[in-house]
């Protein structure tokens, strides 16, 4: 049995799981968490290598969603509609399958449960890592270092969440070498037995995850599957167009 995961209790009501995608935290659905906690309680967790949780050298879906699981029998919680994200939209679809006693709704963000081919995120290990080995003692020049492997503003801004200083210089909370190590399973996938529980994939409209090629997928794997596309928006679907995501979990949930 592995070490018990870090997480975050609020609000009171049916419980919500709330999990994040890769190079995240508990914090990145807060947006999600500020509004369902005035009426539900809130679990909000950091995944096995990132945040504050336990660092181990596996990481696959089988492991996240027997992660939450222990989780959720730990704090009692013995009914929960689960929101994933990305690679946390997989671990929620895993949990689903080994838990479906406990899961009532599912609710997946721009993830679909297949095998992704592309790797996307070759650009992002050689940043951590060039931080990693130049050991930078302040976050300005830890950021300066990872501008120069990642093009995109918004996608420093969102890694450079996971930074702190140990004392010495700064270093990321998550796994690096784990992570990169378990990248094609991070991408991969394992079919599951059809799942009837109630589930609603939300896409973003311009977002490459989720697209009409992968619909039989999810259909065989999620037979109460619906799909709801919030419009001009992409990955980053809930930190972009928050009050659109809210309201298409809300009405789902009083359906």
């Amino acid at each position: 049995m592995s070490a018990l995961l870090n997480y975050k209790l609020e609000g009171e009501g049916h419980t919500i799981v709330l999990i994040h995608g890769l190079f995240g935290n508990l914090d990145n659905l807060g947006l999600l968490a500020r509004d369902l906690k005035n009426d539900h309680q809130v679990l909000s967790v950091d995944l096995r290598n990132h945040g504050i949780s336990f660092h181990n050298d596996e990481h696959n879906y089988d492991l996240l969603a027997q992660d939450i699981k222990q989780l959720l029998d730990h704090l009692s919680i013995n009914h929960a509609i689960v929101i994933g994200h990305s690679m946390g939209g997989k671990a929620a679809m895993k949990l689903a399958a080994i838990a479906p006693e406990i899961v009532t709704r599912l609710i997946v963000l721009d993830m679909a449960p297949v095998a992704y081919t592309t790797r996307r995120h070759d650009n992002v290990f050689a940043g951590l890592n060039a931080v990693i080995d130049a050991k930078p003692t302040n976050r300005r020049d830890a950021m300066a270092i990872l501008a120069e492997h990642i093009e995109l503003e918004g996608v420093r801004q969102f890694i450079g969440k996971s930074l702190f200083n140990n004392g010495e210089h700064m270093e990321w909370r998550f796994n690096v070498r784990a992570l990169e190590k378990n990248y094609w399973d991070i991408l991969g996938w394992n079919t599951i037995e059809p799942c009837s529980i109630p589930t609603l994939f939300i896409k973003g409209g311009l977002s490459e995850y989720v697209t009409a090629e992968y619909q039989a997928e999810i259909k065989a794997q999620f037979t109460q599957a619906r799909a709801h596309v919030v419009a001009n928006t992409g990955h980053w679907l809930h930190s972009e167009k928050p009050a659109e995501v809210l309201r298409a979990i809300r009405k789902f949930l009083i359906v």
